[in-house]
């Protein structure tokens, strides 16, 4: 018994039909995904984005894909100037009329980056297993159920048109640069999360979009925020009249220097703990400091390849070079000790504290805390000296960044524009894949019936996913997720399907595996009996 899928009879077939198929025809409609949130995507759009992952293998960019999928593409590569005069309302009929004036694409668009998130909302039901709905998406590397990645899946699997598809993927490019330009979230991704390793690349390039947008936004009110405590303070800020009797009562912060002059803490966050200077007694504030770059796994690989390479560590440096400046801005008359105390507390070791004879500016006995530096930060040549010797009092948003959003995000479209068709597509079908197990499970799960082989069949979805391999397997990846929608949607047929494999195992001598029943259900026909002759 076998389910029929892919072959390359079937693609030639789908391929036929799809310029056939009338252009209104083969752009779905809003009110279409009305009707199918109750259950898991159909199987039908998870095949249709396996035969675009087979057909688009080929294809090294969207543009040779366009070009080969039925017709010549309509868009000149997606150039930066096209995109630009589009997200400005301009030009607009130079990119592919049917799709810029249709008004299924613009309602499909409308509904996917909806604020409200109503578009395609699942109703997805907890079981014993609370991890259930995350672990599985990012067991198999995919993105997390509500996610805009998972809509966008099921949106693009139910175009009838290979070459459609594709285009709809590059009018969401547009709307995703359109969203940055204008500083809007995308919807269904996390507003200010460092990108999730174990979810699918293009999820986590989404997240670094919405991380720039918030910076972006902390940039502004920091920014405002110095600028007013600055115009407030004055001109002469340690020429306060009574800097020597006390610390002027005010919501701007102050500290005292040695000499008992009052000066102004820039880019000062909140005490840190009881800690004190060893110079002055004055609390030690930590600073607000630079965030550091937004590292998705592509980025990450490149940076330790880089590393290995070069042996460089600059990034490093320029973090503690910026960590050192702000600190001294946010702790006026500090020294090196104070900021190791601050930045990496096990290189500092501290003995008991001493009253000694001097008195404070308000009279009362100065109390200082003794301690020494590790014998790494007193070696000879270290870095941090020579850093701290060169250190600036700048606070963090007056510094050079660290990491410029503006380049990080305009690269992600870019790549967005030029991306593999194959890479994309992968990606979305692993995604929807991840949707409709972590939907089952909690129905299928507590049924006599079928919990076994539901887990079973779970259990090769990830096994095979995590594998290196999994593209050469993408057939039976469906037919084991056309097996869980029997499940759910045919019990009755689904008993007598995996009746016939239980009694064939039952008086066999053989151990049975894992998986045995499994390749009996959706693998009983040969690979080799489907391809063409």
């Amino acid at each position: 018994m076998s389910i029929p899928f892919y072959d390359e009879n079937l693609f030639i077939l789908n391929m036929k039909n799809d310029l056939e198929v009338k252009a209104s025809e083969a752009i779905p409609s809003v009110e279409d995904f009305a009707a199918t949130t109750d259950h898991i995507p159909p199987s039908s759009v998870l095949k249709q984005l396996a035969i675009i992952v087979e057909a688009a293998r080929n294809s090294k960019s969207m543009k040779d894909f366009l070009a080969s999928s039925g017709t010549s593409s309509p868009i000149p590569g997606l150039s930066l100037s096209i995109v630009k005069s589009l997200v400005l309302r301009e030009k607009e009929e130079k990119l592919t009329p049917e799709f810029s004036d249709n008004k299924k694409v613009l309602a499909l668009i409308h509904s996917l980056f909806d604020t409200e998130g109503n578009f395609l909302r699942r109703n997805i039901s907890s079981c014993s297993e609370e991890t259930t709905i995350t672990s599985l998406p990012r067991d198999i590397h995919g993105a997390p159920p509500e996610s805009l990645v998972v809509k966008l899946a099921e949106v693009i699997g139910n175009f009838k048109s290979l070459r459609k598809m594709t285009l709809f993927w590059c009018r969401v490019v547009i709307e995703l640069r359109k969203h940055w330009s204008e500083e809007q979230f995308i919807p269904g991704i996390p507003l200010d999360e460092n990108p999730d390793l174990k979810s699918c690349l293009l999820y986590q390039q989404l997240q670094v979009i919405n991380c720039c947008i918030s910076r972006k936004r902390r940039h502004v009110i920091a920014t405002e925020s110095l600028d007013s405590a600055l115009n407030e303070a004055g001109p002469n800020i340690g020429e306060c009249p009574d800097s020597r009797d006390r610390i002027p009562e005010s919501p701007i912060l102050y500290a005292r220097l040695s000499n008992g002059e009052i000066v102004i803490r820039l880019g000062a966050d909140c005490p840190y703990g009881n800690l004190t200077m060893l110079e002055t007694g004055e609390p030690v504030y930590s600073p607000v400091s630079q965030e550091g770059p937004l590292l998705t796994e592509d980025l990450i690989k490149e940076t330790e390849e880089f590393v290995l390479r070069t042996g460089s560590v600059g990034a490093g440096c320029s973090q503690l070079l910026s960590d050192m400046q702000a600190f001294k801005a946010a702790n006026p008359g500090c020294i090196l000790e104070d900021f190791v105390r601050w930045h990496s507390p096990p290189d500092w070791s501290e003995s008991e504290p001493s009253s000694e004879a001097s008195e404070s500016f308000d009279g009362t006995d100065l109390v200082f805390t003794k301690g020494q530096l590790s014998s790494r930060m007193q070696k000879e040549g270290n870095l941090w000296h020579e850093f701290w010797r060169t250190a600036k009092p700048v606070p963090a948003v007056k510094q050079a960044p660290l990491f410029d959003e503006d380049l990080a995000v305009d690269g992600i479209l870019r790549s967005f524009e030029d991306i593999q068709p194959s890479a994309l597509f992968e990606q979305l079908f692993v995604s929807l894949l991840g949707l409709g197990f972590a939907m089952a499970e909690p129905i299928v799960s507590g049924n006599s019936d079928f919990s076994k082989l539901f887990y079973d069949c779970k259990d090769y979805i990830v096994t095979t996913c995590q594998s290196g391999s999994w593209r050469e397997k993408i057939d039976d990846l469906f037919k084991v997720y056309e097996t869980v929608e029997k499940m759910l949607l045919n019990p009755e047929e689904m008993l007598k399907m995996i009746k016939k494999p239980e009694e064939s195992t039952a008086n066999t001598a053989e151990p049975k595996s894992r998986f045995k029943r499994l390749s009996l259900i959706f693998g009983g026909e040969d690979k080799q009996s489907r391809k063409p002759v």
